[in-house]
């Protein structure tokens, strides 16, 4: 089986002195070439880095140096392998993945703007991910889907409870077996057993620059106030309503002029563009999980 040229290491533990040394080491006796590095120590000492490697002509063993990282860490406050410890013992994890597309599946309701923003990247090879299918609670998108050529599933919820909508949802996730989904605008809220089989693994969009205006028509609730600025964030979906750990952010700004329905189509621009900017950021190995919060490497 063919290996693919390029990988990305994630690693992620306490801080000490000599890892970038150990793990750049570690690669070099491998007959590994690095072309991007980066890392990141937190305020409480946590290090973080992304290492993306090429291997050229070279056929290494993924399993045999992910053994050796991880068992040759150096001892903290050590710059040295003279003394070392295990990866476990020490708290540090590795993650060994290869530079590929990964496998989606997009869930959406009834608004077009970001799943289109999608299907075009898609279209185009611009979004890093394989489509596999998209599901809605609405067929009103149908059309759309089906001229890129993508499975498209309507699984109603009407006069079901929200359990059995999610279980039917889950029936269709099972044929695909999709790496993350993708919340296009899809306006249900998921509960804590469907979000548990998808830890970290469910990316939303949200107009969460109106936090203030909650329910529905939030852009004519912040035109009512007078609003100056207009955004979107892009966040891992937990179990505390849209808030969970955030991707990307941006704003723009807005004044008086702006009517509600400028507003809204103003917001919808931000928020397809923050989407697409956080998928990027995920499926290229990007971003660490730490507490509550997204590390953008």
């Amino acid at each position: 089986m063919a290996v693919p040229d390029k990988h990305i290491l994630l690693m992620d533990g306490p801080d000490s002195k000599g890892l970038i040394y150990h793990v750049t080491g570690v690669l070099f006796r491998h007959g590994l070439n690095i072309i991007h590095n980066d890392e990141y120590v937190s305020p409480s000492g946590r290090f973080f880095m992304r290492t993306e490697f090429e291997a050229g002509s070279v056929s290494f063993d993924s399993a045999a140096l992910l053994n050796e990282l991880q068992t040759t860490i150096p001892q903290s406050g050590s710059s040295t392998e003279s003394e070392v410890k295990t990866a476990h013992s020490s708290g540090i994890t590795f993650r060994l993945n290869p530079k590929r597309k990964k496998n989606i599946l997009v869930m959406v309701t009834k608004e077009h703007h970001c799943l289109g923003e999608l299907l075009i990247r898609y279209a185009f090879d611009e979004l890093d991910a394989d489509i596999l299918a998209v599901v809605s609670n609405y067929n009103i998108l149908q059309p759309l889907v089906s001229k890129f050529g993508i499975p498209f599933h309507y699984i109603s919820h009407e006069g079901k409870t929200r359990e059995e909508h999610e279980e039917a949802i889950l029936r269709t996730l099972a044929i695909y077996e999709p790496e993350y989904l993708v919340l296009a605008k899809y306006m249900r809220v998921l509960t804590a057993g469907f979000v548990d089989q998808f830890p970290n693994r469910i990316v939303n969009i949200h107009h969460s620059f109106l936090p203030a205006f909650v329910g529905a028509n939030p852009y004519r609730q912040a035109y009512e106030r007078g609003v100056k600025i207009i955004g979107a964030t892009a966040h891992f979906v937990n179990n505390d309503l849209d808030e969970g750990p955030i991707i990307a952010q941006n704003v723009k700004e807005v004044d008086h002029r702006h009517t509600a329905v400028d507003m809204a189509t103003e917001g919808k621009d931000v928020e397809k563009i923050v989407l697409s900017q956080a998928l990027k950021l995920v499926f290229n190995d990007r971003v660490f999980i730490s507490g509550n919060r997204a590390i953008v490497l």
